[in-house]
């Protein structure tokens, strides 16, 4: 049984990127603690994100440059004023004033905050190379770089490298670049050594802010829950500094892609095109790899949700080149190692198991091996079967339970969209008023009821959004990813209702 159900508790789903703010995208600044501040009146324990790492084509946080690196878009710019990096006058500013405050322009918004971060950075870079850089500092960075060569130096060498190539995927650099030559790379290091120290940099300033925002919020009694994407990116440092951890070919293409079939959410499955695990490698040096990640992310979060943890039983395997999931299959996974190693290594780690899809006895019975407790999704439940695993009554103790996660409808659109046999069963299950405008609050009640240790809501389901509140519809490319809620629409009234609910039902 895992450590998370011995208290009950509730909390939030918001990623930072939605947090509101005037520089066009949500940071790890004044409002990542203003969240804070209404997650305690609200008498939230926990805050759940999706995946920090740096984004690139699609601006999914499930598809990140690195395992370990953080998002540089979130690093905030007050904070860089403040100590003297960033004057304030930069015109970059203003024009990342313009931008929508109620949804991330992405292409607007890149380009001129990358040239604010160098910027802070050529002032950060002169103080340092005249060693005139205040002694604290100085020592933290210091310390950063040495605590993270293992994977920084990679990665700061990989970002640089891509930017040299126009951002195309590595497997289309030179080949002395692709196949990591060892005198091409010596030779790089000397010339591009201040581009190679701006991934750095930006890294030590997305760690050294996210800390602040994390201690911050233990010392309010709350913890964060972060998301580790079961696969990485195909276009990831990851890969390519470690190509014999994946299932590539001698050129360095994958062999077969990961996916899942035909679901609930699409009819021809999902195409996910990361490359896969060779687990047999893994295996052999005691899958190293796996534990220093996941080690890392308990750095930076106090609860790790892996996503598709089906996946470490069996996984959907789809030939490289195909067009859609159909023609995929089931292969084994070797998930009992892989947490026997885990647990082992960091017995401390409190991990919640993401065992939506697909679900076979072989899936439960790993899931029941580790303890981890699984998810429940509310708007799961009303399908018109009443032995639906979704229906509250059908809960376990040792279950954190969903309104709705970030790829799903919010629970207000979800209602207005559904089937009218399965809204009628809802209005039924929940005692909904025929007219009722407050279906959301409906179901953050009876998630907080429930006998599920934990509850979580996204936040759009707090402010009762219908479909302009969705933040992903998996399987498309664009117009993810980019909502935001502006500051004046979270009031002290959402506080006291949620905090009277979570007090009722035992949860503060």
């Amino acid at each position: 049984m895992s450590r998370l159900t011995n208290a009950r508790k509730s909390g939030i789903l918001l990623h930072p990127t939605a947090l509101p703010g005037k520089y066009g995208i949500g940071t790890l600044g004044r409002e990542a603690f203003n969240f804070v501040d209404f997650l305690t009146v609200s008498r939230q324990r926990l805050w759940q994100i999706c995946p920090l790492g740096p984004t690139g084509f699609g601006d999914s946080p499930y598809q990140c440059f690195s395992a370990y690196a953080g998002n540089p878009y979130l690093i905030d710019l007050d904070l860089l004023i403040e100590e003297g990096s960033l004057t304030g006058s930069e015109p970059q500013l203003k024009e990342l004033e313009k931008l929508s405050q109620s949804k991330v322009e992405f292409g607007k918004m890149i380009p001129h905050k990358m040239k604010l971060l160098e910027t802070a950075f050529s002032a950060f870079w002169t103080k340092l190379e005249k060693q005139t850089l205040d002694e604290v500092q100085q020592a933290h960075y210091r310390r950063y770089l040495n605590d993270n060569a293992s994977w920084l130096n990679d990665y700061a060498e990989f970002m640089v490298i891509k930017e040299m190539q126009k951002g195309v995927s590595w497997d289309n650099w030179p080949e002395k670049y692709r196949m990591r030559d060892g005198d091409t790379l010596e030779a790089f290091r000397r010339e591009r050594r201040k581009d190679i120290e701006f991934q750095k940099y930006l890294q030590f300033q997305f760690h050294r802010q996210w800390t602040a925002v994390r201690n911050y919020a233990h010392s309010a009694g709350i913890q964060i829950i972060g998301d580790m994407p079961i696969f990485v990116a195909y276009d990831s440092v990851d890969v390519w500094a470690n190509p014999e951890l994946f299932q590539l070919d001698a050129q360095g293409k994958p062999t077969h892609v990961a996916g899942v079939p035909p679901d609930y959410f699409s009819a021809t499955g999902q195409l996910w095109g990361n490359p896969l695990y060779d687990w047999e490698h893994m295996k052999e040096n005691g899958f190293s790899w796996w534990i220093d990640v996941l080690k890392s992310k308990m750095d930076l979060y106090d609860i790790v949700r892996i996503d598709h943890f089906r996946g470490f039983e069996a996984y959907w395997a789809v030939p490289y080149g195909d067009t859609t999931a159909v023609n995929g299959q089931w292969v084994k996974a070797p998930g009992k190692e892989l947490f026997t190693a885990i647990m082992k290594a960091l017995p401390e780690a409190d991990i919640i198991a993401e065992d939506l899809g697909v679900i076979t006895p072989e899936v439960e019975k790993l899931i029941a091996f580790t303890g981890y407790p699984g998810m429940k999704v509310l708007q799961f439940a009303f399908d018109s079967n009443d032995d639906n695993d979704f229906l509250p009554h059908n809960y376990v103790k040792n279950a954190v339970v969903y309104t709705g996660t970030h790829d799903n409808e919010t629970v207000n659109a979800w209602y207005a969209n559904s089937s009218p046999e399965d809204r009628n069963f809802a209005t039924e299950y929940l005692q909904l008023p025929k007219e009722n405008t407050e279906v959301h609050w409906d179901f953050i009640r009876s998630a907080s009821a429930s006998v599920a240790a934990t509850a979580v809501f996204p936040l759009q389901d707090i402010l009762g959004l219908g479909e302009e509140g969705r933040f992903n519809f998996p399987g498309t490319l664009g117009g993810n990813w980019d909502w935001r809620f502006r500051k004046e629409e979270l009031t002290m009234d959402h506080a006291h209702r949620l905090g009277r609910i979570t007090e009722l039902f035992g949860r503060s």
